[in-house]
């Protein structure tokens, strides 16, 4: 098969540039939390997070190099492959922090539940891709989308991850919403649902029950469950406009900020950048989010159309939680920041999914 020259023509290098810089800031950031220069014990996790962006690396260039078309063909697999490692992960994950979320393969372990937002998204494409409609879709055409949520959202829950689960749920109802749901079905969903809003509170475990409480009013239990949310506060608080400097974070340095390498890397950032280096975070996950929306509106293939705003309907979704919840907006619910917080779970299917939404860009020609 001959290589077709417009692929390079075509190919989106403002996208690659803005996952560049992201990326940059977050392996900053992460040198930061981690207190790499005192010769720390945790310079390893330093190093293991540089492994991962390069294991990333190539899961990108392995996801724009054969036609995204593909995928489509795929997606079933890809998600029956997803659902069976969550399963695998009730009877066989190892248990950290009292959550069983990693299955541990060898030197690696890795987290099913991040692997299976993507999956959702891909399914749920090559599912409204083939119903979507004028009109709208009804309840008829929404039930075989609410199944393929509903599975890995109890798989996640029952790990429990009620952030990663929600992520879930939110990339579902932002698809669905962007294909067009009936005027009448809508007005039905949305009533059950905040009809349905007060019986979740009988469903959630009791620390899920005490972060909410805690989001209410976190000087309640300063010392207990308000205490990430308040040291996260004072964090964010004392960088001012622009910051302490970097490396000279004391809520970090004095170990007063807890996670500060995962959930909470973006107070560690706000106190040594301050209020202008946050904005130029915020900012820079603001134009990744309008460019996935711009691939998507370029696209002229429902399934690369509505994938497109899937994946960006997933980064979106993480960056608003993740940062609402670290300044005190949001309850704390366990969500990391993309392609900052630690993590190479996470790493990889972004990285895959920047793939995704490039091959989705480079080959819109295809459907001119």
């Amino acid at each position: 098969m001959m290589f077709d020259r417009r692929l390079i023509q075509y190919f989106d290098w403002g996208l690659l540039g803005l996952t560049t810089l992201i990326v940059s800031i977050g392996l900053v950031a992460l040198y930061s939390a981690l207190n790499v220069e005192e010769a720390s014990p945790e310079r390893v996790l330093f190093t293991k997070q540089l492994i991962w962006y390069g294991c990333g690396l190539v899961g990108m260039v392995v996801s724009f190099l054969f036609s995204y078309k593909s995928i489509e063909r795929w997606g079933h697999v890809i998600y029956i492959v997803s659902m069976g490692l969550l399963v695998f992960v009730m009877f066989f994950g190892r248990v950290i922090a009292g959550s069983k979320r990693w299955l541990v393969l060898g030197p690696v372990s890795i987290q099913p539940s991040e692997m299976a937002k993507l999956a959702v998204a891909i399914m749920l494409a090559r599912y409204y891709a083939k119903v979507v409609n004028t009109d709208g879709l009804g309840i008829k055409e929404l039930w075989p989308s609410v199944i393929l949520t509903v599975i890995p959202f109890i798989l996640i829950v029952r790990q429990p991850d009620l952030g990663t689960a929600m992520i879930v749920a939110l990339i579902t109802a932002s698809v669905t919403v962007f294909t067009k749901i009936e005027k009448r079905t809508l007005i039905y969903l949305t009533t059950g649902g905040l009809l349905t809003v007060p019986l979740v509170w009988f469903f959630l475990k009791s620390y899920q029950k005490q972060r909410i409480l805690t989001f209410l009013n976190p000087d309640r239990d300063p010392l207990g469950a308000g205490y990430h949310i308040i040291q996260s506060k004072i964090a964010i608080g004392s960088g001012m406009l622009s910051g302490r400097g970097f490396l000279e974070g004391t809520q970090n340095a004095l170990s007063f900020l807890p996670e500060q390498h995962t959930d909470f890397i973006f107070s560690v950032l706000a106190e040594e950048w301050g209020f202008l280096g946050s904005i130029v975070v915020i900012m820079a996950f603001l134009f990744i989010i309008v460019w996935g929306l711009n691939i998507a509106y370029g696209c002229r293939d429902p399934f690369g159309t509505i994938l497109s705003v899937g994946i960006t309907a997933m980064i979106a979704w993480q960056v608003v939680i993740n940062i609402g919840m670290v300044m005190g907006l949001l309850p704390v619910v366990g969500v990391t920041l993309p392609f900052l917080s630690y993590g190479g779970s996470s790493i990889i299917t972004l990285m895959i999914s920047i793939g995704i939404l490039l091959n989705i860009s480079m080959r819109r020609f295809m459907f001119e």
